[in-house]
């Protein structure tokens, strides 16, 4: 049991460091930096509504269709990339497996399109 303690004992090294630079780091940048938000620093930036609102106020929900459709098609170039590499090992099996990826992909973009979640009016 004892032996099986000292080989975990690098990992909990490891993270007791990571954990001592990060609340240095961070500590360091509170305290050192100037806190100064003005009008510009606090205003909207890319989602579109106030940052510093009402948690239950509405709003668009083409937020939320445009963030999805970018994490399917993020996922698809997650998958694309690793594939592309390995093409030549994994055969012909390997490229129709992600040509029926890549169709069931087309079909839910040709859907999305079709419903207008694409339009931003």
């Amino acid at each position: 049991m004892e032996d099986l303690l000292v080989d975990y004992l690098p990992i909990l090294i490891f993270l007791g460091v990571a954990v001592a630079f990060s609340l240095v780091f961070v500590g360091a940048a509170y305290f050192i930096a100037e806190q100064r938000p003005d009008v510009e620093k606090l205003s909207a930036y890319e989602s579109g509504f106030e940052a510093f609102s009402d948690s239950r106020s509405q709003f668009d929900v083409r937020f939320y269709l445009v963030s999805i459709l970018f994490i399917i098609f993020d996922l698809e170039v997650a998958f694309l990339f690793p594939w592309a590499v390995s093409l030549g090992a994994i055969g012909v099996y390997g490229y129709w497996s992600m040509m029926v990826f890549l169709a069931v992909l087309t079909v839910g973009f040709m859907y999305e399109w079709k419903k207008g979640a694409l339009e931003w009016e």
